[in-house]
């Protein structure tokens, strides 16, 4: 059970990296074409917090990820019906076992108590799950350069494609520095009314979001960093001040042009919060 409402901002950054490709666009960073400011969806980043706490908790019970590339959904959904030895085929006639499996499924898996879970399709639902912890997309501070950097590769695919050459040519996409800023709630309300989220599953998130790139580098993804992770405890569980309002208390201002490192940003914490308020530096 939780008994307060939090806010936080996570400001973390990329070197010469694509942090999360746009499939529309070939697969280049992400951009809003009108303002050229980057940015990352809350599925990319709620995707590496599932792929850190899979990795720290393995089969430890009660972490399952529902989202993952190992089985279908549905077939998940019909495991939680064996598991309580409920009638399966029923397409949700009987809402009592409706209700029985979808509080399978939150004592379960860490990510459907997290962040919620659409469980209602297929022969055996699970019913829905509001997630009392939601992740906005992140943007950049500043607009950002995707730059095409031509490579070569020196391994074909097929006889027919070596027969023009051994090597051939190709593109990546990177940004070559950027900054970026997401923004966070959890509704203690939320939490205690649905999914039993524990104090517990809460300190695993802030250890998920500081180390989720640690256990996340590649090639592709260039140098990420979380810089900042900044929360606001609030004292009683509906909240006492209004979280843009709190937001509004961390300033990023740009100090140098092209920036190309965190050095170039200045930030500000504006130590003065509202009565009831806490302000938790993690990083």
């Amino acid at each position: 059970m939780l008994n307060n409402r939090y806010d936080f901002i996570m400001l973390f950054d990329v070197e010469n990296g694509n942090p999360n490709g746009d499939p529309d666009a070939g697969n280049t960073p992400r951009i809003d074409a009108e303002s050229g400011f980057g940015f990352i969806t809350d599925v990319c980043i709620k995707r590496k917090i599932r792929n850190y706490v899979e990795l720290v908790k393995d089969t430890e019970p009660g972490y399952n990820i529902l989202v993952k590339a190992d089985k279908s959904l549905n077939t998940k959904f019909a495991e939680a019906y064996d598991a309580l030895e409920l009638k399966k085929g029923q397409k949700g006639k009987n809402p009592d076992d409706v209700q029985a499996a979808r509080s399978f499924m939150c004592k379960n898996y860490y990510d459907v108590r997290m962040f919620g879970a659409v469980m209602s399709t297929g022969d055996n639902p699970c019913g829905i799950v509001r997630g009392p912890i939601q992740i906005n997309f992140a943007r950049s501070i500043s607009p950002i350069n995707i730059q095409d950097i031509t490579i070569t590769r020196q391994a074909r695919t097929t006889d027919d494609r070596m027969e023009t050459g051994s090597t051939e040519m190709g593109k990546k996409s990177i940004v070559p520095y950027a900054l970026y800023r997401a923004e966070g709630y959890v509704s203690a309300a939320l939490a205690n009314k649905v999914t039993d989220l524990s104090e517990e599953d809460l300190e695993l998130l802030w250890s998920a979001i500081i180390n989720m790139f640690e256990e996340d580098h590649s090639a592709a993804r260039g140098k990420m960093c979380m810089r900042k992770l900044i929360v606001f405890k609030h004292e009683n569980i509906l909240g006492n001040c209004p979280s843009h309002l709190l937001f509004d208390k961390v300033k990023v201002e740009e100090i140098a042009y092209p920036p190309r490192k965190y050095s170039d940003y200045k930030i500000t914490v504006d130590t003065d919060i509202p009565n009831g308020v806490e302000l938790i530096e993690k990083i």
